[in-house]
């Protein structure tokens, strides 16, 4: 080998091994430094999760109240709608009541009015006559009327349970 090899190459071996060296450290602190932003990237993925979670069983929670608010209502509203019915075919059988003593009277009327003056037979029939049509005027009002006074209610009822619905959606 050559003389002047053999002098530099302790130098060069001792540059190789300072090189070397530092490049360790180098390699140690990027590591060190990645393995820091990694843990704290993890952690934040974790605190992401966690108000996810947070965020969402509150928002469950919010939601399940609001459809338990509209769940009752409905239920009341039901209830209302359930009692009007009834309330209507009571009406409805009441009516066939009055309705019954109309036609009663109709006939009381008629059968007075041709038990009477014989001579004014056509007076009579066309009397008899008109108080049969307005029997029939009267039970078809009244039907008539318990009908719209139903419909009134129903709507009344299933709006009223509509508002509070919509109210519950805002608590």
């Amino acid at each position: 080998m050559n003389p002047l090899l053999l002098r530099i190459l302790p130098y060069i071996a001792a540059l190789l091994l300072v090189a070397g060296a530092l490049f360790g450290a180098y390699h140690h602190g990027v590591s060190v430094t990645d393995a820091k932003w990694l843990s704290a990237w993890h952690q934040r993925d974790a605190d992401d999760k966690s108000a996810a979670l947070e965020n969402e069983t509150r928002e469950r929670a919010k939601e399940q109240a609001r459809q338990l608010s509209i769940n009752k209502v409905i239920q009341d509203g039901q209830r209302t709608i359930d009692q009007l019915t009834a309330d209507a075919a009571a009406e409805r059988a009441s009516r066939s009541g009055v309705q019954l003593e109309a036609d009663k009277l109709a006939a009381r009327l008629a059968a007075r009015q041709a038990g009477g003056h014989s001579c004014t037979a056509a007076t009579s029939a066309a009397a008899t006559r008109a108080v049969m049509v307005l029997a029939d005027l009267f039970k078809r009002a009244d039907e008539r009327a318990g009908d719209l006074a139903g419909y009134a209610q129903d709507s009344h009822a299933r709006g009223v349970t509509c508002v509070q619905a919509f109210d519950g959606l805002g608590q």
